[in-house]
């Protein structure tokens, strides 16, 4: 990707992340990221196109921040809890990526093209959840019975339900950690 396509795509995050999916629009978005409408329409053809590329970009910047999170874990099992642990940080790019994901989930209720490319990007978060299960699992750091593709089922909308209400001031950043470790170890068993 192009430096001029980050910054697009970076502004497109926010913008959707302040105004909703509906909320964007090429030309606030153009001024968002200080080019022209015409640019954006050059990379990305049309607003479905955008938008589409937008969801990718945020599933690739948040696999980008867990990753480095998980380098650092000393088993499988501190991998799963880094992964999903780091979608819950205060950090501006999180709160964005976070929020953003929000709005086009939402959106996705009402605009059908929308919804397989979101059903894909989650699918992967979900499948990597698993194989991190099945990887704790091998190594004796989770219960061996636990059917690793409904728990990264519910794990997984567990974080997106968490993050909508610690972004929204419902529950604090370290509230929601707290459960989503709780509901770790009652996936997993304890460690």
């Amino acid at each position: 990707m192009s430096d001029r396509q980050e910054l697009i795509m970076e502004a497109a995050v926010r913008v959707i992340a302040r105004s909703g999916v509906r909320g964007l629009r090429v030309e606030k978005l153009a001024a968002e990221a200080g080019v022209s409408t015409a640019l954006i329409y050059y990379h990305f053809k049309d607003r479905a196109g955008l938008i589409r590329r937008t969801l990718e970009f945020v599933s690739d910047r948040a696999g980008a921040y867990t990753d480095k999170a998980i380098a650092t874990a000393r088993d499988a099992r501190g991998e799963l809890e880094q992964m999903l642990l780091m979608e819950l940080q205060e950090t501006e790019q999180v709160r964005e990526n976070s929020t953003a994901w929000g709005e086009l989930r939402a959106s996705a209720v009402f605009e059908t093209e929308l919804r397989e490319a979101l059903a894909t990007s989650t699918r992967t978060w979900t499948d990597e959840v698993a194989e991190t299960i099945r990887a704790a699992q091998d190594a004796g750091c989770a219960r061996p019975e636990t059917d690793s593709e409904a728990a990264a089922q519910r794990l997984t909308a567990l974080v997106e339900g968490v993050s909508m209400r610690w972004l929204s001031g419902s529950l604090t950043l370290e509230q929601a950690r707290e459960l989503l470790l709780g509901a770790i170890e009652l996936e997993l068993g304890a460690r």
